[in-house]
């Protein structure tokens, strides 16, 4: 035989390419790599061993017709799996392999029945609005750049989007992460990101997903044994947004899931964009190797905007809900709400809803009103750190001191403080709690809790400790 392998499988190809629907093609045959022709013995590498199960469901009546047709009716296919190490060191798939495979592959006969049906790639889970593989992007498209407005807070994060906008896949910020406390825009950002991707590139496939939903996805598809077809499902999206990635602390399956959806999806040269309520540097219990991996592209930080932002976030909130207010009250309105646009533009709202049900004219006094109740209304976040640096200010120790080890009772009393005020102001797991406050496990936190309850009634000294630290961390 004087064809080549090369060509032997071009001309495979361009069989099988002619009797599936495009996107098929490039999902399940594009990675495939031919390895070695022997006489009418083809071997092809495919990148793991569910690519390899797919191909033999799905795809190998097809693959016999356009084999047969090159090397005739005596032609096998034989397929070497990659070595995936990305579980461990396990030795799985390295038994009986030819010297020149092991450790790395694992070929494998096939004996394909004729009678096999072909089957496209079908989406593994509801969204609505799925027709085929045209996939509902979940975007808010009243989320865009245009009324994202920049400043000194905000300036990098604002910079990095609109260039993955411009060249998803292709600019050294993949992954963006956009991190930042609560209401300064993470979700905003992200979502303008992908509306303006969404224009610019109508053929890519874009996914927005909080967290929690793509965790509650993967427990569903565990439910259902459809692990690999939920892997699959996430591995053809070009842009896929996760918004609140810090919802996976703690949850090793579901970081373990996506760990292969974002090594496929980086390597292929997709976008991938996250928003975090902190920095990777400081998420607690996440595995090391996906926090190794967020650290690949750009970390931008969210900051609370500044005097001016903030006046220009009000004037274009006035501005699109066709309303006009005199600039004292705009100032006056800009100062009192520093920290959170949220909060900012929640004020407007609640200032213009007041004067058109009321017909009440937006006076300064009224504004005043309104910023007072909103502010005091409005219950602060208190993070984990926050927690642990007031504890130890209040005892005087540094907050190592209060996460070590040592049974000495002040210090393991401000520690079991500190965990009974994280339970009780964040909406942090026992586990996280634990692991953020010395590296405890669930059960240390739940009697520290414990602890702290019964101790509060029966000792007055210890009463006025969680009265002055109550106080303090609700101000």
């Amino acid at each position: 035989m004087n064809s080549t392998k090369t060509d032997v499988w071009k001309n495979c190809l361009s069989f099988i390419k002619d009797n599936i629907q495009p996107q098929a093609f490039k999902t399940w045959f594009e990675p495939i790599e031919v390895v070695k022709l022997s006489e009418n013995v083809l071997s092809i590498q495919v990148p793991s061993k569910f690519f390899y199960e797919w191909l033999e469901e799905h795809y190998v009546t097809l693959l016999k017709s356009a084999l047969v047709k090159q090397l005739g009716p005596e032609a096998r296919l034989t397929y070497v799996i990659k070595m995936e190490n990305t579980f461990g060191n396990k030795k799985a798939f390295t038994e009986n392999i030819p010297s020149n495979y092991r450790d790395s592959v694992k070929p494998q006969n096939v004996s394909a029945p004729l009678t096999s049906k072909v089957h496209e790639l079908k989406n593994p889970f509801v969204i609505p609005g799925i027709r085929n593989l045209e996939i509902e992007s979940q975007l808010n498209p009243n989320y865009s750049f245009d009324n994202f407005l920049e400043g000194d807070s905000n300036r990098l994060a604002r910079s990095a989007g609109l260039a993955v906008s411009n060249k998803p896949g292709g600019t050294s910020f993949n992954p963006l992460l956009i991190y930042g406390g609560v209401g300064l825009g993470k979700t905003h950002l992200a979502h303008a990101i992908g509306v303006e991707i969404k224009e610019k590139y109508p053929d890519k496939t874009v996914l927005y997903i909080s967290a929690e939903k793509f965790t509650q996805q993967y427990i569903d598809s565990i439910k259902k044994n459809s692990r690999n077809d939920f892997i699959h499902f996430y591995q053809i999206i070009d842009i896929l947004i996760i918004d609140d990635v810090q919802f996976f602390s703690g949850k090793s399956g579901t970081q373990d899931v996506f760990f292969h959806i974002f090594n496929h999806l980086h390597q292929n040269g997709k976008q991938v964009i996250l928003t975090s309520d902190k920095a990777p540097v400081d998420m607690q219990d996440i595995e090391q190797r996906l926090l190794s991996r967020f650290k690949w592209g750009l970390s931008a930080e969210l900051q609370s905007p500044d005097y001016e932002t903030r006046i220009s976030i009000v004037k274009n909130k006035l501005f699109r809900d066709g309303v006009e207010i005199e600039n004292n009250i705009i100032e006056y309105v800009a100062k009192s709400i520093k920290t959170n646009i949220r909060e900012l533009e929640g004020a407007i709202i609640s200032l213009i809803a007041q004067s058109s049900f009321n017909k009440m004219e937006i006076t300064i006094q009224l504004a005043q009103d309104i910023v007072n109740k909103f502010v005091k209304n409005t219950k602060r976040e208190v993070s984990i750190d926050y927690i642990q640096k007031v504890v130890s200010e209040y005892f005087q120790m540094d907050i190592s001191t209060l996460q070590s080890k040592t049974r000495k009772r002040h210090i393991v009393q401000a520690r079991q403080l500190a965990m009974y005020f994280a339970k009780k102001f964040t909406k942090a797991s026992l586990a996280s709690i634990g692991s953020q406050i010395g590296k405890r496990d669930h059960a240390t936190v739940l009697h520290a809790c414990k602890t702290v309850d019964n101790l509060s009634f029966t000792d007055k000294q210890f009463r006025k400790y969680v009265e002055d630290l109550n106080q303090k961390l609700t101000v």
